[in-house]
């Protein structure tokens, strides 16, 4: 049989159009002196279209040809298709044939592969302060600080990839007049550099407070005025309003056709009113609520005078707080995070230039020896309106950026049928999870307070707790947020999908990855706790900074179990599961309140504030054994336990010989050379020195494979 005639093989063939390969040229013959084949010669020899225009060789394709948009390619210039039947080019990585099993090829750079729980590549890398610090460029999803609760609520997320049925997209968010449209989300830079602003401000925030009132009496009556509005606002509105509420403003956003701002101002409205009551009644019961917190310093005439004095300047912030939270939350869902990062530095900057200001009136606690009988009135007015005033301050600058994102604020009261009632009851759990949080708290100030005034002594009581366990939290505030940041999206999405073993290696990651930086960090805390508290708080008298010192130590290794917490909880509510939270929260305040009431009644006065922050790493790691079996059990009995303890153990085995050598060091320099500011100077420096050396030296010979990655990334980091 003649084979077909080329011309009946399609367009686009140049002439030589077969794909069966090359046409051979009349007379040739084969290499072996055989006779060409007369079928092939004649099927390829006379193709009267070879040098002719492409497009015409078809009448009906030629009537249809668009020339102007399609013009044809010049004669001559076609490239001759491939053979069909020759052998495949030689792969780059060719494999071995002595290995049975082959070592893929590299991946190439860039997004180059289907990534099931991931937005792109780089939110499935490890992200810790240098990649937030940075990837400046990267934009980031969901950075806010409840975001997960917005997943638990929302449950909508979707891996990469087509879906089976097509959904129709919601609609957009239509663009406000006056204002410019909120873009994509702000650079995860830039969030990071305002937490981290926001915790150092903050931290010297609580130096200068301590600076000024010491840490005796009147330091603890304004810790417990500074303290109250905070946990009122969290008991009544705070819990509810983030858990249930900013979800619900999310929905409304994407699905109302205003864009939700008729929500937003409803929410916002009732909020305002709601806080405006709670505020009312707080002020006019003021001395109840001081009682409540502290008996020792009720019963003592003068010092409850100051307490309900300075809280009855600063019970007014509960407004601002939730004011400021909602106009957050409505930029956050507008895709504009920088705001609520940056504004409460403005907060810690009033307080700390009007503390500086009294400084310079009166001078320091160790200086004026100022107490409960001797601050004059003149000063606690000025330090009540500047504490009023920070809060004031940081809620009002949200304004300039809602107007930029083209929010109006319009007081709505018709709250009735649009919502707010039923989501007022899915808070239930949220609201108890606070409130046994709240309880707990509650409980060790009040022993925390009676401990100081038994033991008389500087340091001893609840503005020393508070201000070392400010010190011993931002680690884990910083390190262990920012590497769960990229996960939690991950976890969220792999739990809708029901994919447990994905959700068991993100928390597995999770776990290792911050416990690299947070186990050396703790036994830092348990080595050099002294020389870093009596150099910070050296302004409040030797005596105050030493006891704070060994709080501080107290408070080191709970700091592993807290992490730990952290990240498994993330991985409840990333199933929505807002219970079991609340009830492991429930058996971390029990332990945390009966420890702390059995150090009060066994040890002395003034060593039992030592022991309530021991007590409280010991509440975290009975929580922990509770919450790890329980979520092992929700993923079918594996967590990756074996190769997470695994690192931890090593991890601490690479610490214990570190800091005992980096604290012996540490302790005798500071014996040496005195308690002043230059000897905790040189104590700590060559303290941290020697611990974090030694820690690295024996984590490379273990082969510690999370630490031997975070190295790389920071040696990468350097190369650029």
């Amino acid at each position: 049989m003649n084979a077909p005639y080329d011309g009946d093989r399609g367009q686009g063939a140049g002439g030589a159009g077969s794909s069966g390969g090359p046409p051979v040229p009349p007379g040739a013959a084969g290499q072996d002196g055989e006779a060409p084949d007369p079928y092939l010669q004649q099927a390829y020899e006379h193709d009267p279209y070879r040098a002719q225009d492409l497009a015409a060789q078809d009448p009906v394709a030629e009537a249809l040809y668009d020339r102007a948009s399609h013009p044809p390619p010049p004669p001559g210039t076609y490239q001759e298709p491939q053979g069909l039947y020759q052998q495949p080019p030689v792969a780059q990585h060719a494999p071995d044939p002595r290995i049975w099993a082959q070592t893929p090829p590299p991946e190439p750079s860039g997004p180059s592969r289907h990534l099931p729980y991931g937005d792109n590549a780089a939110t499935t890398q490890y992200v810790g302060v240098d990649d937030l610090v940075t990837q400046a460029s990267g934009d980031r999803g969901e950075q806010d600080a409840f975001a997960h609760l917005f997943r638990d609520q929302e449950g909508s997320g979707r891996p990469p990839g087509p879906p089976a049925e097509p959904e129709a997209a919601p609609a957009p968010v239509p663009p406000k007049s006056g204002g410019r449209a909120a873009g994509i989300l702000k650079s995860s830079a830039l969030m990071a550099a305002g937490t981290l602003v926001s915790r150092l401000t903050g931290f010297v925030r609580s130096l200068v407070i301590t600076a000024a009132l010491g840490a005796a009496m009147l330091g603890d009556s304004f810790t417990i005025a500074y303290t109250l509005p905070t946990m009122i606002y969290i008991l009544t509105v705070g819990g509810g309003l983030n858990s249930v509420f900013v979800p619900q403003l999310v929905r409304s956003m994407k699905d109302d056709a205003d864009g939700g701002e008729a929500y937003a101002n409803r929410l916002l409205t009732l909020v305002m009113v709601v806080l405006g009551l709670i505020v009312a009644v707080a002020v006019f019961v003021a001395p109840l609520l001081i009682r409540m917190m502290s008996l020792p310093i009720a019963n003592e005439p003068a010092a409850n005078s100051v307490a309900v004095t300075f809280a009855r300047y600063c019970l007014p912030t509960i407004f601002f707080m939730g004011v400021h939270v909602v106009m957050g939350q409505i930029l956050n869902a507008r895709g504009k995070f920088g705001a609520m990062m940056w504004t409460p530095v403005l907060n810690n900057i009033v307080m700390i230039f009007t503390f500086g200001l009294f400084i310079w009136v009166y001078g320091t606690s160790a200086e004026s020896r100022m107490g409960v009988e001797t601050i004059p009135a003149e000063g606690v007015r000025l330090l009540g309106i500047g504490t009023l005033l920070g809060l004031v301050v940081q809620a009002l600058a949200m304004i300039p950026y809602l107007r930029e994102a083209g929010f109006r604020f319009r007081p709505r009261f018709d709250w009735k049928g649009h919502g707010l009632g039923k989501t007022i009851k899915l808070a239930k759990w949220t609201v108890l999870f606070v409130l046994a949080n709240q309880a707990g708290v509650l409980v060790v100030t009040q022993l925390a307070t009676s401990a100081g005034k038994l033991a008389d002594k500087d340091g001893s009581g609840f503005l020393a707790y508070s201000n070392a366990q400010l010190i011993w939290g931002m680690p884990q505030a910083i390190i262990t947020v920012s590497v769960m940041a990229a996960l939690l999206p991950r976890i969220s999405r792999a739990a809708h999908d029901n994919d447990p073993g994905a959700v068991r290696d993100d928390i597995s990651q999770g776990l290792r990855n911050s416990a690299v930086a947070i186990v050396p960090v703790a036994f830092t805390f348990l080595a050099l706790g002294l020389p870093m508290c009596t150099l910070l708080y050296a302004s409040s008298g030797t005596e105050a900074a030493r006891s704070m010192g060994f709080i501080l130590m107290a408070f080191g290794l709970g700091l592993i179990p807290y992490s730990v917490q952290y990240v498994v909880l993330r991985g409840f509510y990333a199933y929505e599961d807002t219970r079991t939270p609340f009830y492991n929260t429930v058996i971390v305040a029990a332990v945390n309140a009966a420890a702390s009431a059995l150090c009060y009644v066994i040890l002395p006065a003034q060593w039992a504030v030592v022991g309530m922050a021991a007590s409280y790493g010991l509440a975290y790691a009975v929580g922990v054994g509770i919450a790890w079996r329980r979520l092992s059990n929700r993923l079918g009995g594996d967590l990756d336990g074996a190769r997470v303890v695994r690192t931890y153990a090593r991890l601490c085995l690479a610490a214990i010989p570190a800091a005992l050598v980096g604290g012996a060091v540490g302790f005798a320099l500071l014996k040496a050379l005195g308690d002043g500011a230059g000897g905790s100077v040189v104590a700590l420096v060559c303290g941290s020195v020697i611990l974090l050396g030694i820690f690295f030296v024996a984590a490379k010979k273990m082969r510690i494979e999370e630490l031997n990655g975070m190295v790389g990334m920071v040696r990468g980091r350097l190369g650029r």
